[in-house]
């Protein structure tokens, strides 16, 4: 850290051991250490913060009350971990967040045993806390098992299916709605903490489930009493949906207070079956521009801890924004056009759109199949719709991608962003596998865009195009090319030559060209910006194989199955073929780090298509040297 700063309690009790030696009466203090502590690390990493911020008590009564690692704690999507990771014993290596071979951005397995799951998309926290709770029945273990989820990964279907399958189990297992949509209203005050106490208490507890045995031999006896205790809850708590899946409702409660908190869990933690905590908090408590502005302290660069003031990137137009751009200029000239988003108006750059084209703007919550089968019913009654979604998370809707879209070959267009490498983020939001799962579908077309300018063209060819069409782009800023404001149709299936060389042929995917220009001047290689995944370009991959002894594919997508695969798979048909190599994405997960390194760890820079260009030329020239020396 660039100041040293004291936190002489944090410093002693950043284990959950030693956590739960400190008296209770200190915990406040000790919450407000951890609160500065981690706005200081954050705004010298970057990071999530504004949801770490809002779950500094509920992280410290977790493991106060729970004796973790023996009892799990699954957290949901991993934003709101950060307090976590530092509790647990993580705290001196947070300087380290989101860097290569530094603590990961998400809680991870392999990182920590205080980190039981390892997480980063959205709603799976309730299944995989199901899955250990009956497995600690069927072990015979008493651990305790809590799952903590925000209150927009409740949005999720998934949730709800997990959900569902637990109250039908009765399985032991504790679910925390951190609810921070909504500020502390009147009604989650001393009243409603009063009660939260009452119905997570054993007296309660017991009288109702005693109740139950006596009056289930009176039919007419225990619907009314079913009834008026739905009644006198519903009045006070907003559980009734909870309580017909099956879960004891308690809540809603205070998040930051801690007292409350501890005496809740203490309560929940003796009671056996589904129990579900309402938690309201605020996001970015403690730290007033991000209580101000939640949403643009969410995911945050480095930033001056005291003012609050963000670093913003030096880099020119982004892919996004000129996605967003594209879509508004297209929506004013085609009225067919609707905009559909799982949850992502800021990542994916539609603020804009939102606000100018209310009607014909959908934000469907974390629900991405359902964004995409929503997007074919539209597309059935002739309206053209746009969905924008990350790769990774166009990866939980494969089977609408297939089932609703492509079979029935719908006119619907995926913007497709954060695709390749993602940096800091790692392995859980790399858009790595999409041109090897998108490839192998009939009906598609799949382009990727080398530039700025590109990247507007080929969106305008996929929505002009009568059945589904993907564009595939990285998160960032491109080279910098000029973006006109014109658009033009470009011809599906053709590639683009923009250099020519001898010998050696460097096919070019996406972002793949810029640093492929630079080793073809180098190597003197003819460079071809592919732009088309899907339909290939074949006739330019057929004279390019005839006047070239040496292709080299190269792509931002795992390396099995994806463009370089496609090449390979029409160079079988050709007699007399030249060698070719396949420059991609490794087979395996890549952790966080800074992209432009990643890259080049992977060589898929100018200086790694280089040598393997040279290391081809020298394995091939070996036995000639050998043979003449020899002779």
């Amino acid at each position: 850290m660039a100041e040293t700063a004291h936190y002489p309690l944090l410093e002693q009790y950043d284990t959950p051991e030693a956590l739960r030696r400190l008296p209770e009466t200190q915990l406040g203090e000790l919450a407000s250490e951890l609160r500065a502590y981690l706005i200081d690390t954050v705004s010298q990493t970057g990071g999530h913060l504004a949801a770490g911020l809002g779950t500094v008590e509920l992280t410290l009564a977790l493991h106060y009350v729970f004796q973790t690692p023996e009892d799990r704690i699954v957290w949901d999507v991993g934003h709101q971990s950060y307090p976590h990771k530092i509790i647990t014993g993580r705290r001196d290596r947070m300087h380290t967040l989101r860097q290569r071979h530094g603590l990961s951005g998400f809680p991870k397995r392999s990182e920590s045993p205080f980190d039981t799951f390892g997480v980063g998309h959205s709603s799976t926290s309730i299944s995989a806390a199901l899955g250990m709770a009956l497995a600690a029945k069927l072990q015979e273990s008493e651990r305790k098992i809590v799952a903590v989820i925000g209150d927009g990964a409740m949005t999720a279907g998934m949730a709800f299916e997990a959900l569902n399958h637990a109250g039908d189990l009765d399985a032991n297992l504790l679910v925390i709605l951190n609810d921070n949509d909504m500020s502390i209203s009147e009604n989650v005050g001393g009243m409603s903490n009063y009660l939260a106490k009452i119905l997570s208490g054993k007296l309660y507890s017991s009288v109702r489930e005693g109740s139950k045995k006596v009056l289930k031999r009176m039919p007419s006896v225990w619907e009314l009493a079913r009834r008026a205790e739905e009644h006198v809850k519903g009045m006070v708590v907003p559980g009734t949906l909870f309580e017909e899946l099956g879960f004891n409702y308690i809540g809603p409660i205070d998040g930051h207070d801690l007292p409350a908190l501890i005496s809740t869990l203490r309560n929940i933690k003796s009671l056996s079956g589904p129990q579900f905590l309402h938690v309201i908090t605020k996001k970015g408590k403690g730290y007033a521009p991000a209580e101000d502005n939640p949403c643009e302290y969410h995911g945050v660069s480095k930033f001056d801890a005291k003012t609050g003031a963000l670093s913003r990137g030096k880099g020119g137009t982004t892919y996004t924004q000129v996605f967003g751009q594209w879509l508004c200029d297209m929506a004013e000239r085609d009225p067919r056009l609707i905009a559909i988003t799982p949850a992502m108006r800021e990542g994916s750059g539609m603020v804009d759109f939102f606000q100018r084209f209310p009607t014909r703007s959908f934000d469907v919550g974390i629900a991405e199949q359902h964004a995409v089968t929503l997007a074919a019913g539209l597309a059935c009654e002739g309206l053209k719709p746009v969905v924008a979604i990350y790769s990774t998370f166009l990866q939980r809707a494969y089977d609408q991608f297939i089932h609703d879209v492509a079979i029935q070959n719908l006119p619907v267009l995926y913007a497709i962003d954060r695709a390749g490498l993602v940096g800091a983020d790692g392995a859980t939001h790399a858009g790595t596998f999409d041109y090897s799962f998108m490839r192998c579908i009939p009906n598609m077309v799949i382009m990727a865009p080398a530039d700025e300018n590109e990247c507007r063209q080929m969106l305008y060819t996929g929505f002009l195009h009568s059945g589904p069409a993907a564009v595939r782009y990285p998160r960032g800023s491109g080279p910098g090319a000029a973006i006109e404001q014109a658009m033009e149709r470009l011809p599906v299936g053709k590639a683009d030559q923009r250099r020519q060389g001898h010998s050696i042929a460097l096919l070019a995917f996406g972002s793949m060209l810029t640093p492929a220009l630079i080793a073809g001047e180098q190597l003197d290689a003819t460079v071809v910006n592919m732009r088309f995944i899907k339909p290939l370009d074949i006739d330019t991959i057929v004279a390019l194989a005839r006047d070239h002894s040496l292709l080299i594919t190269i792509e931002e997508n795992s390396v099995l199955g994806g463009a370089g695969s496609a090449v390979n798979e029409v160079l079988v048909g050709i007699e007399n073929a030249p060698a070719i190599i396949n420059l991609g994405l490794p087979d395996r997960f890549i952790d966080h780090g800074v992209h432009e390194q990643l890259l080049a760890e992977c060589g898929l820079d100018a200086k790694g298509i280089v040598a393997a260009a040279h290391q081809y030329i020298a394995a091939r020239t070996a036995p000639i040297l050998a043979r003449s020396i020899n002779s």
